[in-house]
Formats: structure tokens, sequence, C-alpha cells
């Protein structure tokens, strides 16, 4: 069932809505997220992060925030993973509405991640929680169907056919994409992660608005893809969109750090 947010002006309500919605990127896209940021560290950030994480990386932290959700008593954290929105909306309109959010998305609560581990009086086991959560949700809103539709739960319900197996459009993205490739997390980081200086900062500067609503955009050429209920993906689709896929993995890597880098740097 779709719950619309109780905190959404009138003139935008029938936009954002917060249905359940399955995790992002899968565990080696959330790895290669993790993997990228770490190597764009400051050197402050990384001694910070390692007497937070101890001998855990950032790769290895970024997938908690999935493992913990058989948990009943996690269960709260589930809308923190995406901001669904329906169709047609400008950037001017998703600012608009950003600037006076108050509901429970991951907008919201990345910006109150970052406050919370910018205080330094922050109790160690909320260190640790807050910063898994951060790694983590911000490799969620780089996967385009995490800011997708909810009437389809983000493309959960849209089925296809991925080389003649049954999947859906949120699982192609999450996964299927990736897993095509056939490289380790550490392959994969080694294969996309190079940027220049010039369009590091540029990525890093960019505001979070900004960050969502390329999802945005990247999900709604997606949506306008599948034309038909079962329709088969394989070899065409993987090159169509390998460099959109590759380009949102080491945009939320370098975001990433750019933003530990702001907190602990």
């Amino acid at each position: 069932m779709n719950t619309p947010r109780r905190s959404c002006s009138a003139w935008l309500l029938p936009f954002f809505f917060l249905p359940f919605h399955a995790g992002a990127w899968g565990l080696l896209g959330h790895r290669i997220v993790g993997g990228i940021a770490d190597t764009w560290l400051t050197p402050k950030a990384r001694v910070e992060i390692q007497k937070i994480l101890g001998t855990e990386t950032l790769a290895m932290t970024s997938n908690w925030a999935d493992f913990i959700k058989s948990e009943p008593s996690y269960s709260y954290l589930s809308p923190w993973h995406y901001v669904d929105m329906r169709d047609s909306l400008s950037y001017p309109d998703v600012q608009a509405y950003f600037k006076t959010d108050t509901a429970t998305d991951a907008y919201t609560k990345i910006n109150f991640l970052v406050r919370e581990l910018k205080n330094k009086k922050l109790p160690k086991d909320k260190q640790l929680f807050y910063l898994r959560l951060l790694v983590h949700i911000v490799g969620d809103i780089h996967q385009p169907l995490h800011v997708g539709r909810p009437e389809d739960q983000g493309g959960n319900t849209i089925k296809v056919q991925w080389f003649n197996e049954p999947a859906n459009l949120h699982n192609v993205w999450d996964e299927k994409l990736i897993g095509h490739q056939l490289l380790s997390y550490t392959e994969y980081i080694a294969a996309i992660n190079h940027v220049s200086p010039a369009q590091r900062l540029s990525w890093q500067k960019q505001p979070l608005s900004e960050w969502i609503f390329e999802s945005y955009t990247i999900s709604r050429q997606l949506y306008r893809e599948i034309n038909e209920p079962g329709q088969k993906l394989g070899y065409r689709y993987n090159f169509d969109h390998l460099a959109t896929l590759n380009e949102q993995l080491l945009k939320a890597g370098v975001r990433l750090a750019g933003l530990l880098n702001e907190i602990f740097g």
C-alpha cells in the first residue's frame, strides 16, 4: 500500500510517497561505492573513520543497513533508503519540496546523519550506527530506481526477463547489471575509479537535491524504455546502460568521500 508523506505541502502531495522498497545496488554495488569512497578520503578523515570502524572497511560496512532488515526493531529504517516521486517533476519542483521536507526519507535522513556525525560529543555506539547508515544510504540514492515511482515501488512490480530469467526492473539495477560484468568489487573499482580532480570537486560540490534529481531523471528514462510486461532485457540493454551504471557507482563513491571528508577531515 502506498502511504503519502504527511509532511508534504498540498501542491506536491500527489508527487511524493513512501511505499515499501527493496535495497539498492546489492552486496557488490554497495561494496564498490564504499571502496571507491575509501580511495578519496583525506588522511585525517581516514584516521577518524578507522577509530569508529576498527578493522572494518567502508566497503564491508556498506551493506550493514541491509543485513539488519530482518530484525523487526530496525524496521523503522526502511523509508530512510529512498525518495520515490511521481512523474513530470522539474528540478525547481524538487528543490522547492526539499526546502520544507520533514518527511522520513533519504534526503532528510542523509542531512540528519551528517549533522549528527559532526557532533564531537556523539557517543561511540551512535557514531558507528550513523556512519554505517550514511555509507549505505548515499549509495542507495545513486541507484536510479531508489528515486523511482511510488505506484510500482521503484520498479519492483515491473516484471521483465533478464537473459530469459524472471526479474524486475529494480532488481536489474540492484544486481543483474553489475553481476553481469563478472568482476569482484575490487576489480570493478580498479576498472571505473578514474576521475579528474576537477570532475571530482564538481560532483562533491553539487547539493544533495541535485544528486537525487539526477537519479530521478535517469529512472524516468528507464521507465520509458519498458514497453510491455515481461520485456526481454539482455546484451543490448547491458551495452546501452553500462556507462550510466558505472557513472552512478563512481559518483556515489566520490560524493560519499566528500561527505566523510567534510565530517571527519
